[in-house]
């Protein structure tokens, strides 16, 4: 029995919530995505756009060549393998040191995982700064090394690919799909996170969002390129 059917058993299926009206304001500076990776989502981060955080642009200068950070939750002894028996797979239903999954690719998200399992979102400037502190405030920074890089947990299951600690509890009811959702309504999209448990329900809002983007496209939303060292809150 896999998590998804674990958590269906249980009855904690979720609702549909309504989402809120798209903003229509800032132009579009650079354009991340929401992967569908089966049960789990990760969000891919752009490196050459605009100015990234200095927490994350420190985990991106690790990997030379990289063009896309991705980035997923999930419970922190499950991904690292320590317990996936039956009555781990239970103790992960319940709040649990989190952990977030990072993998640094060097094609874009398209190229990676192919164009059906992956969702593009533009984001204004300001949208891209919220989404990283969102980000950034996920990994543990107590672990940082004394020359400022993050110290991981453990290398990761794919080439280019590191377990960081996070502050954040994973539970049946906080998912990694859960906090994938938080994330893009962190940074301003057209989305809520209430009731998300599964990675169908984030590309289902992901996609409706995009939507929502594309039927603003325009001299309001009309995409810009970012100079370096352009202003970011970041």
């Amino acid at each position: 029995m896999d998590r998804r059917t674990l958590l269906l058993a249980l009855g904690l299926g979720a609702c549909a919530v309504p989402l809120a009206p798209a903003p229509a304001t800032d132009p579009i500076v650079t354009e991340i995505a929401v992967i569908d990776r089966g049960w789990h989502t990760d969000i891919a981060l752009p490196v050459d756009g605009p100015p990234l955080h200095p927490l994350l642009a420190g985990l991106a200068a690790g990997y030379p060549g990289v063009r896309v950070l991705l980035f997923g939750f999930g419970d922190r002894a499950w991904l690292l393998g320590a317990d996936n028996s039956p009555i781990g797979m239970l103790a992960a239903l319940l709040p649990a040191p989190g952990a977030i999954l990072m993998t640094a690719l060097a094609v874009s998200p398209e190229a990676a995982f192919g164009a059906e399992q992956s969702v593009p979102l533009g984001l204004s400037l300001a949208e891209f700064c919220r989404l990283q502190h969102f980000l950034a405030d996920s990994l543990d920074r107590s672990r940082l090394l004394p020359d400022g890089r993050l110290g991981p947990l453990a290398e990761g299951p794919y080439p280019g690919s590191v377990f960081h600690a996070s502050p954040i509890h994973y539970s049946a009811t906080r998912t990694c799909n859960t906090w994938t959702a938080e994330a893009l309504a962190a940074a301003g999209l057209p989305i809520t996170a209430g009731g998300v448990l599964f990675a169908h329900q984030v590309m289902a809002r992901a996609r409706r969002a995009a939507a929502l983007r594309a039927g603003l496209s325009g001299p309001a939303r009309s995409r810009h390129s970012a100079a370096a060292g352009s202003g970011c809150c970041c």
